[in-house]
């Protein structure tokens, strides 16, 4: 016995205190928030395990049970078992849409008897030790396409099994691990191109249903041509050492714009966006031809950016119209300002926005929120439980609130980057990324700012899949970290 009690005491030496500390004042903050979203005048006993309070606290109890035993679980068994993990999360996604029951068009919950668990919420942890053990491995390098195809495809499997449920929200939170190839060195321009596809998508359809001055050529079609000519400038100014090609890519592209809007004036059959796109080919073949004589790649990858920021532009509408369900559609054309639904799609957003402007400086008092009291916000106490903590305990509540995630997130990177063992590290990062996307998103479509896609706040939501999930995600970075002295790869 004397071994394991050494063992035991050596990780609670080593373990972070600091980051358990911040869990339980956001677990305890997070049971406050159910209770108000949930509370009922009809029952009024906060510890009635058949209301939603009182099940909550079994699961956080559950919870922190489930954190100790990762404790004192030797982490070397982690790296061991990870394959046999990842490949059994991927085959029950697989089977759950062929076994799970339909809630509200989601087939995405296995029913064990009075019990409902998402293997989605789950299988986050088991994509996380996947990539971070591969990515971990010797000699492995992003620079090497073997090595980088097999990382991405070690997440875009369970992105696809998860759409296979009809879980979109779930299935995206696994691109946030694009910012673990980054801190591992992947090219800040693969980043910049995501980027890009947002703002075409976005400025695109918001500004679509505005035409300029004088021409038949929206606003929104106008900008996102001029955008791909001018980030395709800012990657020849960055990327193009000799810059042979950027003042002539500049000095005709502005020439470009003006001739062909005084054309479109004089002819008005004539669409301006006919000449942009012009442009922006014309921009991408001079590249091609300049690539091919001074062999230069990279003149070539900027070429291939403007002629695939051009496909991305014209099959924005496709993807909205025809890859998106009917409700998403509804919630992204909201969002954007395209139309207006209070009763519809915007209905949840529109109430959330109403309950946490009416908590004002210091918030109405626990329990004495009414638009929650009175259930006008739907989900208020799983995805739009922030709106309760809004209401209830005003724009200083809320600050506290964010401010506890910022001081996770904070001490996270710094907990990550004393890691001795590169798995390590890499796992570290994998479970900051996914925390930051949850935060983010989750707050931002409470707040109007985001779309509407379905995901619990950290350690807030009701729910024992998402809190059970978040927690393996931690405490078993906390256990990495606690042997950090002594495992190395």
């Amino acid at each position: 016995m004397a071994p394991a009690q050494d063992n035991a005491t050596s990780v609670f030496r080593s373990i972070d205190w600091w980051t358990i500390l911040i869990y339980l004042l956001l677990i305890t903050a997070g049971w406050f928030s159910v209770v108000g979203a949930s509370y009922s005048y009809d029952t009024p006993d906060l510890l009635d395990f058949a209301a939603r309070s009182g099940k909550q606290l079994v699961w956080i109890g559950c919870s922190v049970m489930l954190g100790l035993v990762l404790l004192l679980t030797d982490d070397r068994i982690f790296d061991t078992l990870t394959p046999i993990i990842y490949v059994a999360f991927m085959l029950l996604l697989l089977v759950t849409p062929f076994v799970a029951t339909n809630i509200k068009g989601s087939y995405s919950w296995i029913s064990l008897g009075a019990v409902n668990l998402q293997p989605a919420e789950f299988a986050k942890c088991a994509t996380a030790l996947a990539l971070a053990r591969y990515m971990g491995s010797y000699n492995f390098s992003l620079e090497n396409r073997k090595n980088f195809l097999g990382a991405v495809a070690l997440v875009l499997l369970p992105v696809l099994l998860i759409f296979m449920q009809r879980e979109t929200g779930s299935a995206l939170v696994y691109l946030s691990l694009a910012l673990v190839f980054y801190r591992e060195g992947m090219s800040g321009s693969i980043l910049f191109v995501a980027f890009a596809a947002v703002v075409y998508f976005v400025v695109g359809l918001k500004f679509s249903v505005i035409t300029m001055p004088g021409s038949a050529t929206s606003v929104g079609t106008f900008s996102v041509l001029v955008l791909i000519w001018a980030f395709t400038l800012l990657l020849l100014k960055i990327y193009d050492k000799t810059q042979s090609c950027f003042r002539p890519v500049l000095l005709y592209g502005l020439a470009t714009i003006a001739l062909g809007y005084v054309a479109q004036i004089i002819f008005p059959q004539m669409q301006l966006w006919w000449v942009l796109t012009a442009l922006c080919v014309g921009t991408a073949v001079f590249l091609i031809v300049r690539s091919l004589r001074q062999r230069a790649n990279k003149l070539l990858l900027i070429a291939a950016f403007t002629i695939g920021s051009l496909a991305v532009f014209f099959t924005a509408n496709y993807a909205l119209n025809h890859m998106l369900a009917p409700h998403q559609q509804q919630r992204v054309k909201v969002l954007l300002g395209l139309e207006e639904d209070l009763s519809g799609a915007g209905y949840n957003v529109h109430q959330s926005e109403i309950a946490i402007g009416s908590g004002g400086l210091l918030g109405k008092g626990f329990l004495n929120g009414t638009q929650t009291k009175l259930k006008y916000v739907p989900e208020q106490d799983t995805d739009f439980i922030f709106c309760t903590v809004g209401e209830e305990h005003g724009f200083v509540g809320s600050t506290l609130v964010l401010l506890l995630f910022l001081a996770l997130i904070l001490r996270l990177i710094h907990v990550a980057e004393r890691q001795t063992s590169k798995m390590a590290r890499i796992y570290g990062y994998c479970v900051i990324s996914i925390f930051l996307f949850h935060v983010f998103i989750n707050i931002g479509m409470v707040m109007g700012i985001m779309p509407v896609i379905g995901i619990p706040l950290p350690f807030f939501s009701y729910g024992g899949s998402s809190l059970w999930g978040f927690t393996l995600l931690l405490f078993i970075f906390l256990r990495f970290d606690a042997g950090r002295n002594r495992y190395s790869r």
